[in-house]
């Protein structure tokens, strides 16, 4: 198997008002390709730390991470800019949409970046996949919860990314619209072939994944380690 996400002794320290807070402690961790991966524990375990570093969005202050053969440390932010472009599809919780933009607007615009001349279509095809294309000329304000974070995914999803990180995708939602963003996740990720690393606190959405990992107080839980292998 190919891995393209690779983690050793990866740590991440931050300084705080009491001192050095150590955030995550020594994380070793390969996700192989197509592999649907769920970070899971109890708030503050450093699961939304961890997913940062995979995606080049916090600096690891030790180790090393790797996506793709590449490592992410020796990368300044403009060349992280243009990888996470070419490579990676990034969800949040938060659905994070331009406000000022329509729906349309916000899913063509990374592959507008990134040169893409049928931006517009392939933006359209994908709110097509998530079912929005009558609200593709809406802006934010006028989309409920769900359908901005359809909206979300569709835009993550549109530059077919070789890894999708998803943090927390259904936390802001409520149960129906929950399970519905679930579906559509793995829909994408089926479609689109990428490899998904989410981080959830739903037992169901984790139960879905091909392999879940626990952490704990900065550290992969060892004692599951027989469990999430």
């Amino acid at each position: 198997m190919t891995t393209v996400l690779s983690l050793k002794d990866a740590r991440l320290s931050l300084d705080g008002n009491a001192g050095r807070i150590e955030i995550l402690r020594g994380i070793t961790l390969d996700v192989q390709k197509g592999e649907t991966l769920g970070l899971v524990g109890p708030s503050g375990s450093g699961k939304s730390s961890l997913l940062m570093l995979m995606g080049g969005l916090e600096a690891a202050t030790g180790g090393q991470i790797q996506a793709l053969g590449q490592n992410l440390s020796d990368m300044n932010e403009d060349a992280l800019a243009h990888f996470r472009r070419d490579h990676m599809g990034v969800v949040f919780q938060s659905f994070h949409l331009i406000p000022t933009m329509t729906a349309l607007e916000n899913v063509a615009t990374p592959l507008e970046l990134a040169g893409h001349k049928d931006a517009f279509d392939r933006a359209m095809t994908e709110l097509v996949n998530v079912g929005l294309e009558d609200r593709a000329n809406h802006f934010p304000s006028q989309l409920s919860g769900g359908e901005q974070q359809r909206v979300a995914l569709a835009r993550a999803v549109a530059p077919r990314p070789d890894i999708l990180l998803a943090d927390e995708p259904t936390g802001n939602l409520d149960q129906t619209n929950g399970s519905h963003i679930m579906d559509l996740l793995f829909e994408l990720r089926d479609r689109h072939g990428a490899t998904l690393v989410l981080v959830t606190h739903s037992n169901e959405l984790a139960a879905r994944c091909d392999r879940v990992v626990r952490l704990r107080d900065g550290q992969i839980d060892t004692t599951l380690a027989e469990a999430v292998a």
